[in-house]
């Protein structure tokens, strides 16, 4: 029986892909995105039980070596996560798709569909592909919310039965990719034009960073001149809301202007990505 670490469900979201969808964000992400707005969701817990002791309802509890959440007494004031020196969060749940599709259906009849995200909802494809088997016999559309690591060509059967994939594409430029995630964005570049070929991009998205105009551009630059005006582009104001200390350090604490947001829009629409939009 196959289980996959889910982070959080959000039981309605209007901004995970067209229509009221229920958004499912899994544990567990191979970037580590200086400026990620969910953090706790980079890595598994290592159950080093330093969380236990700063809940105030006594909702985390060690049993053999293992931390363990008890979510109906759980009132989510995030102090463990606060805690957390492992970009981690102990409030994890093992669900198999049987229990997932019961905490989806709990919103049937009032959602178009589910999207999956995290973390990087890669981590756990097998999964996913037996979710959305489930799903779409309930009648559900099927989104991937990705940060494109994996190369999307060796997972055909579950990008067949998707509905489509949101891509973000934090840099084009490999070298200052590798300094934002830790990571090459190799995959990212080949998966952007692979989508597009396969007529599975739903839509690309962009942070773009307040003091990184030049990088912003090139990026801004490179997407739109791929993507033309074939899927939607959306440019991400950056926000500091949510960005652990390290980040912060790296990335500062003001936001993206919207004239700066603006400028590089009549940019990607003037190359040819007419449906770019700032957010």
């Amino acid at each position: 029986m196959i289980k996959a670490p889910v982070n959080k469900i959000i039981p309605f979201s209007n901004v995970d892909g067209p229509g009221n969808r229920t958004s499912i964000f899994f544990q567990s992400c191979p970037f580590h995105c200086y400026y990620c707005h969910n953090p706790e969701t980079i890595n598994m817990c290592n159950h080093c039980g330093e969380c236990v002791a700063t809940c105030p309802v006594k909702a985390l509890t060690v049993v053999k070596g293992k931390v363990i959440w008890n979510p109906k007494i759980c009132i989510d004031c995030d102090a463990c996560i606060k805690t957390c020196k492992n970009l981690s969060s102990p409030k994890i749940r093992e669900m198999t798709t049987k229990d997932l599709m019961a905490e989806i259906n709990k919103q049937k009849g009032f959602i178009r569909g589910i999207t999956v995200s995290g973390g990087e909802c890669m981590n756990h494809s097998e999964f996913l592909l037996e979710l959305f088997k489930k799903a779409k016999k309930e009648g559900y559309t099927c989104l991937l919310d990705s940060n494109g690591i994996y190369d999307f060509s060796k997972y055909e059967e579950l990008l067949d039965i998707s509905d489509g994939v949101m891509l973000d594409v934090k840099a084009y430029d490999n070298k200052f990719h590798e300094y934002l995630t830790g990571a090459s964005n190799k995959e990212v570049q080949k998966n952007l034009k692979y989508l597009l070929k396969k007529n599975k991009l739903v839509e690309v998205r962009t942070v773009l960073l307040p003091n990184e105009q030049k990088q912003n551009e090139v990026t801004v630059r490179e997407v739109s001149q791929i993507i033309q005006d074939k899927t939607v582009y959306k440019l991400l104001r950056y926000r500091p809301f949510g960005v652990r200390e390290e980040g912060l350090k790296e990335m500062g604490k003001s936001i993206t202007t919207e004239k700066e947001a603006e400028k590089l829009a009549k940019l990607a629409i003037k190359l040819g990505a007419k449906h770019t939009i700032v957010v």
